[in-house]
């Protein structure tokens, strides 16, 4: 295939141009303030300081089967302002669920959102985090430091 057969075939992926430099830079910026990745995630998370509050928000039951360390165990239907006013108004709440194929954790970003909190989603859930060969817990986290025990 020569370089002109590059620039010039036509076909589904061809038929809409991309977009400029200026707005694919606006687009791609912009999907970073809301997704990070496991691998982020999990340097962050080694690093003893992540600065974001990680939760897991399937149900208990998927939770004590297998979760990311450090994570805590909220499930988006249960997240409520009550579940978080242990935790300052700027603290930033990552959440995830399955992976890609459940949409728990933009449900539970959404209602994090909705309390005015800043959020954002880790991409392919305990699916992803296994693609990246990290382990899972089994281990319940700290109770103390879980959102579910506030009032």
């Amino acid at each position: 295939m020569t370089h002109d057969n590059l620039t010039t075939a036509a076909n589904a992926v061809t038929a809409i141009p991309a977009a400029d430099s200026a707005d694919a830079i606006a687009h791609f910026h912009a999907s970073l303030r809301f997704e990070t990745d496991c691998a982020d995630v999990h340097a962050a998370l080694a690093s003893g300081a992540p600065g974001f509050v990680l939760l897991d928000v399937r149900s208990p039951a998927l939770f004590a089967q297998g979760h990311v360390p450090g994570a805590l165990n909220l499930p988006h239907g249960k997240i409520v302002a009550s579940k978080l006013a242990a935790y300052a108004p700027d603290t930033l709440f990552v959440t995830y669920c399955a992976g890609p194929h459940c949409n728990g954790a933009a449900r539970g970003a959404l209602r994090l959102a909705q309390l005015g909190r800043p959020v954002k989603l880790m991409a392919g859930g305990v699916t992803g985090w296994l693609d990246e060969g990290f382990a899972l817990s089994r281990q319940d986290a700290d109770p103390s430091s879980d959102p579910r025990s506030a009032a």
